[in-house]
């Protein structure tokens, strides 16, 4: 159950009805339900902060339940948005009635870590013209929303990853009991390629989770979305979430460089490997130490990692891979 200090944040910090309620209606109601039970003027007597998050509860439902439709325009296209698709740290991201998707930031006060996104994209998109087998692990820019009004949101473009695609936290989820060696081999070595990629380019992603990696089970596709963070090699953090764990150079003020993804990305494989899975927790382990200067490149990683698997499981196979079904 909800405690008060929880559901007050939780209101006060969601921007809009999309960042607090689940695109599916049945889970919707059921948030509201649980929020409005904690925020209930009966269990808060007094309480003017209670009071006030309960009143902002009750409009962001009712925007939920009655969505205004709403266009953004860019200087050649409208985009008229249907409902949302995910949310993000900053921004949520929305369907659109055409084949695209439209991330809208939050709070234009964010609006600089949109177009750091946009930055990063294009920097991919022209590292991708060169190296062609590395489209398929990042998201495609569409248009963006260009300068916008002071007040106003900045929004991107992008070309949809829907049908087939979930996120990684979600297969998390799925497998409490954490992830065989097997299956989590295919992301890694896919991640490795989009991370060593982006180092190519000159880019820090800086904000490698579960959130921001999608997967497509059945093709075996991975791609790093959630660039909104990203700044060069050398660079200060141009943000931080503070959900998220970070290497010590983030802690301590330092720039960011690509030893900082690579910490993220091995922390993340230790924390969706199953306990079992020694050997690969113990390269996670080598990858995640305290000192930047002696993490491996993401680049060296790639045929190290391989010689791992290698030993492990000998020649290459493909191998099924299903989401179980959570119930609900």
């Amino acid at each position: 159950m909800l405690t008060r200090e929880d559901a007050v944040k939780m209101v006060e910090e969601a921007g809009d009805a999309a960042a607090l309620f689940d695109r599916d209606p049945a889970t919707a109601h059921r948030r509201y339900r649980e929020l409005a039970a904690a925020l209930h003027p009966d269990r808060n007597p007094g309480d003017t902060r209670a009071h006030q998050a309960a009143a902002t509860l009750n409009r962001l439902y009712d925007s939920w339940k009655r969505p205004r439709h709403q266009t953004v325009t860019t200087a050649t296209s409208a985009y008229p948005l249907t409902g949302p698709h995910a949310v993000g740290s900053i921004a949520t991201t929305y369907r659109t009635t055409g084949p695209h998707l439209v991330k809208l930031v939050r709070n234009p006060a964010l609006n600089p870590l949109v177009h750091a996104e946009w930055t990063a994209l294009r920097a991919l998109d022209d590292l991708t013209e060169r190296h062609r087998w590395l489209r398929p692990y990042y998201p495609r820019l569409i248009d963006t929303s260009g300068p916008v009004a002071r007040g106003d949101r900045a929004f991107t473009v992008l070309e949809p990853l829907i049908d087939g695609f979930t996120t990684l936290a979600e297969v998390k989820k799925a497998f409490p009991g954490g992830l065989d060696g097997r299956d989590y081999a295919w992301m890694h070595r896919r991640l490795l390629r989009a991370v060593a990629g982006a180092h190519r380019a000159g880019l820090v992603h800086g904000h490698i989770t579960a959130d921001n990696v999608l997967v497509h089970p059945r093709q075996h596709g991975i791609v790093l979305v959630g660039w909104s963070f990203a700044v060069g090699n050398g660079e200060l953090p141009s943000a931080v979430d503070k959900s998220t764990h970070y290497p010590p150079e983030v802690h301590n003020g330092q720039p960011v460089t690509t030893a900082t993804d690579v910490h993220m990305l091995h922390t993340m494989m230790a924390d969706l490997l199953a306990p079992g899975e020694q050997r690969q927790r113990t390269f996670a382990t080598w990858c995640t130490q305290d000192s930047p200067a002696q993490r491996p490149d993401a680049v060296d990683l790639l045929d190290e990692y391989d010689e791992l698997l290698d030993e492990l499981y000998g020649p290459r196979t493909f191998r099924p891979f299903e989401i179980p079904e959570t119930g609900a």
